[in-house]
Protein backbone atom coordinates (compact mmCIF):
# COMPACT_ATOMS: atom_id res chain seq x y z
CA UNK A 1 0.00 0.00 0.00
CA UNK A 2 0.96 3.47 -0.66
CA UNK A 3 2.06 5.05 2.29
CA UNK A 4 1.89 9.37 1.94
CA UNK A 5 4.15 11.66 3.33
CA UNK A 6 2.31 14.56 5.03
CA UNK A 7 3.73 17.52 6.79
CA UNK A 8 2.56 19.97 8.95
CA UNK A 9 3.97 23.27 8.76
CA UNK A 10 1.88 25.52 11.67
CA UNK A 11 2.57 28.14 14.22
CA UNK A 12 1.27 28.76 17.70
CA UNK A 13 1.59 31.97 19.15
CA UNK A 14 -0.14 30.41 22.78
CA UNK A 15 -0.61 26.66 22.32
CA UNK A 16 -4.11 26.54 20.61
CA UNK A 17 -2.92 25.86 17.02
CA UNK A 18 -0.24 22.98 18.29
CA UNK A 19 -3.31 21.18 20.03
CA UNK A 20 -5.04 21.28 16.80
CA UNK A 21 -1.49 20.33 14.64
CA UNK A 22 -1.46 17.06 16.84
CA UNK A 23 -5.13 16.45 16.26
CA UNK A 24 -4.01 17.04 12.50
CA UNK A 25 -1.37 14.39 13.09
CA UNK A 26 -3.29 12.36 14.47
CA UNK A 27 -5.78 11.84 12.23
CA UNK A 28 -3.32 11.38 8.97
CA UNK A 29 -1.22 8.95 10.95
CA UNK A 30 -4.29 6.81 11.64
CA UNK A 31 -5.29 6.83 7.84
CA UNK A 32 -1.64 5.34 7.06
CA UNK A 33 0.64 8.06 6.24
CA UNK A 34 4.19 9.34 7.55
CA UNK A 35 3.42 12.42 9.13
CA UNK A 36 6.15 15.37 9.86
CA UNK A 37 5.13 18.29 12.40
CA UNK A 38 6.98 21.16 12.10
CA UNK A 39 6.80 24.46 13.70
CA UNK A 40 7.49 27.30 11.22
CA UNK A 41 9.13 29.86 13.52
CA UNK A 42 11.76 27.83 14.46
CA UNK A 43 12.39 25.64 10.93
CA UNK A 44 15.63 24.31 10.25
CA UNK A 45 17.19 23.54 6.79
CA UNK A 46 16.10 19.83 7.56
CA UNK A 47 13.01 20.94 8.06
CA UNK A 48 13.07 22.78 4.92
CA UNK A 49 13.82 19.65 3.16
CA UNK A 50 11.17 17.46 4.88
CA UNK A 51 8.65 19.77 3.08
CA UNK A 52 10.35 19.52 -0.56
CA UNK A 53 9.96 15.79 0.37
CA UNK A 54 6.47 15.43 1.64
CA UNK A 55 3.32 14.49 -0.97
CA UNK A 56 1.27 17.02 1.32
CA UNK A 57 1.85 20.06 3.27
CA UNK A 58 -1.00 21.07 5.83
CA UNK A 59 -0.51 24.91 6.69
CA UNK A 60 -1.44 26.16 10.19
CA UNK A 61 -1.90 29.22 12.45
CA UNK A 62 -3.70 31.51 14.37
CA UNK A 63 -5.87 34.34 13.29
CA UNK A 64 -4.61 37.50 14.47
CA UNK A 65 -6.44 40.70 13.04
CA UNK A 66 -8.06 38.76 10.13
CA UNK A 67 -5.26 36.30 8.93
CA UNK A 68 -2.44 34.76 9.96
CA UNK A 69 -0.05 35.01 12.48
CA UNK A 70 3.22 36.89 11.28
CA UNK A 71 5.47 34.26 12.26
CA UNK A 72 3.35 32.03 9.44
CA UNK A 73 3.90 35.06 6.74
CA UNK A 74 7.45 35.05 7.41
CA UNK A 75 7.73 31.35 6.81
CA UNK A 76 5.40 31.93 3.68
CA UNK A 77 7.63 34.57 2.32
CA UNK A 78 10.80 32.28 2.66
CA UNK A 79 8.78 29.77 0.74
CA UNK A 80 9.40 32.08 -2.66
CA UNK A 81 13.08 29.85 -2.75
CA UNK A 82 10.55 26.85 -3.55
CA UNK A 83 8.25 28.38 -5.68
CA UNK A 84 11.04 29.77 -7.92
CA UNK A 85 11.92 26.60 -8.65
CA UNK A 86 8.58 24.86 -7.99
CA UNK A 87 9.45 22.38 -5.74
CA UNK A 88 5.86 22.08 -4.04
CA UNK A 89 4.17 22.08 -7.90
CA UNK A 90 1.33 19.34 -7.50
CA UNK A 91 1.97 18.35 -3.60
CA UNK A 92 -1.54 18.07 -1.85
CA UNK A 93 -2.56 21.20 0.50
CA UNK A 94 -4.94 22.09 2.94
CA UNK A 95 -5.37 24.63 6.05
CA UNK A 96 -6.61 24.60 9.56
CA UNK A 97 -6.58 27.83 11.72
CA UNK A 98 -7.74 28.97 15.67
CA UNK A 99 -9.12 32.05 17.01
CA UNK A 100 -11.21 33.56 19.92
CA UNK A 101 -14.29 34.38 18.10
CA UNK A 102 -16.77 32.28 16.85
CA UNK A 103 -16.45 33.80 12.90
CA UNK A 104 -13.11 36.02 13.91
CA UNK A 105 -12.71 36.15 9.93
CA UNK A 106 -10.78 32.71 10.11
CA UNK A 107 -12.51 32.12 6.37
CA UNK A 108 -9.38 35.10 5.46
CA UNK A 109 -6.75 33.04 6.95
CA UNK A 110 -8.16 29.76 4.85
CA UNK A 111 -8.06 32.06 1.81
CA UNK A 112 -4.51 32.80 2.65
CA UNK A 113 -3.44 29.62 2.69
CA UNK A 114 -5.75 28.71 -0.61
CA UNK A 115 -3.74 31.36 -1.99
CA UNK A 116 -0.50 30.01 -1.14
CA UNK A 117 -0.99 26.80 -2.27
CA UNK A 118 -2.14 27.98 -5.64
CA UNK A 119 0.99 30.13 -5.98
CA UNK A 120 3.14 26.96 -5.86
CA UNK A 121 0.79 25.29 -7.74
CA UNK A 122 -0.59 23.05 -5.02
CA UNK A 123 -3.95 21.13 -5.20
CA UNK A 124 -6.06 22.15 -1.87
CA UNK A 125 -8.11 20.04 -0.06
CA UNK A 126 -11.44 21.47 1.54
CA UNK A 127 -12.94 19.84 5.15
CA UNK A 128 -15.63 17.87 3.40
CA UNK A 129 -18.01 18.06 6.45
CA UNK A 130 -21.37 19.46 6.18
CA UNK A 131 -21.53 22.00 8.58
CA UNK A 132 -22.85 21.01 11.92
CA UNK A 133 -24.63 23.41 14.94
CA UNK A 134 -26.89 24.55 12.85
CA UNK A 135 -30.42 23.24 13.69
CA UNK A 136 -32.34 23.44 16.85
CA UNK A 137 -31.51 19.35 17.45
CA UNK A 138 -27.81 20.38 16.79
CA UNK A 139 -24.84 20.85 19.46
CA UNK A 140 -21.64 22.31 19.88
CA UNK A 141 -20.45 18.89 19.98
CA UNK A 142 -20.99 18.44 16.04
CA UNK A 143 -18.20 18.17 13.77
CA UNK A 144 -17.19 21.49 11.76
CA UNK A 145 -19.59 22.74 14.28
CA UNK A 146 -18.32 26.60 13.23
CA UNK A 147 -19.46 26.03 9.62
CA UNK A 148 -16.48 26.20 8.01
CA UNK A 149 -15.85 24.23 4.23
CA UNK A 150 -12.16 25.12 3.01
CA UNK A 151 -10.35 23.87 6.38
CA UNK A 152 -10.41 22.51 9.79
CA UNK A 153 -11.55 26.32 12.05
CA UNK A 154 -11.59 26.20 15.74
CA UNK A 155 -13.09 28.35 18.34
CA UNK A 156 -11.07 28.99 21.79
CA UNK A 157 -11.88 31.66 24.67
CA UNK A 158 -9.19 34.34 24.94
CA UNK A 159 -9.29 33.91 28.97
CA UNK A 160 -8.69 29.86 28.48
CA UNK A 161 -4.93 28.23 27.69
CA UNK A 162 -4.64 25.27 24.87
CA UNK A 163 -6.55 23.00 27.36
CA UNK A 164 -9.57 24.94 26.37
CA UNK A 165 -9.68 23.86 22.61
CA UNK A 166 -13.34 22.80 22.12
CA UNK A 167 -13.19 19.04 21.56
CA UNK A 168 -15.28 19.32 18.67
CA UNK A 169 -12.75 21.43 16.90
CA UNK A 170 -10.01 18.83 18.06
CA UNK A 171 -12.44 15.78 15.98
CA UNK A 172 -12.36 18.44 13.31
CA UNK A 173 -9.15 18.76 12.94
CA UNK A 174 -8.83 14.49 12.97
CA UNK A 175 -10.91 14.42 10.45
CA UNK A 176 -9.18 16.91 7.99
CA UNK A 177 -5.74 15.44 8.59
CA UNK A 178 -7.49 12.15 7.49
CA UNK A 179 -8.83 13.34 4.55
CA UNK A 180 -5.60 14.60 3.50
CA UNK A 181 -4.06 11.75 3.76
CA UNK A 182 -6.65 9.63 2.04
CA UNK A 183 -6.85 12.14 -1.08
CA UNK A 184 -3.03 12.02 -1.48
CA UNK A 185 -2.79 8.27 -1.33
CA UNK A 186 -5.24 8.23 -4.22
CA UNK A 187 -3.56 10.88 -5.80
CA UNK A 188 -0.21 8.81 -6.15
CA UNK A 189 -1.89 6.17 -6.90
CA UNK A 190 -3.42 7.84 -10.13
CA UNK A 191 -0.03 9.64 -10.51
CA UNK A 192 1.95 5.94 -10.63
CA UNK A 193 -0.98 4.32 -12.94
CA UNK A 194 -0.82 7.05 -15.14
CA UNK A 195 2.99 6.21 -15.69
CA UNK A 196 3.18 3.13 -15.62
Amino acid sequence: MTTPVVSIAYHSGYGHTSVLAEAVRAGAAEAGATVHVIAVDAITEAEWELLDASDAVIFGSPTYMGTASGAFHQFAEATSKRWFTDAWRDKIAAGFTNSGSKSGDKGHTLQYFQTLAAQHGMHWVNLGLKPGWNASTASEHDLNRLGFSSGAAAQTHTDQGPEGVHKADIATAERLGRRVAETTRVFLVGRAALSA
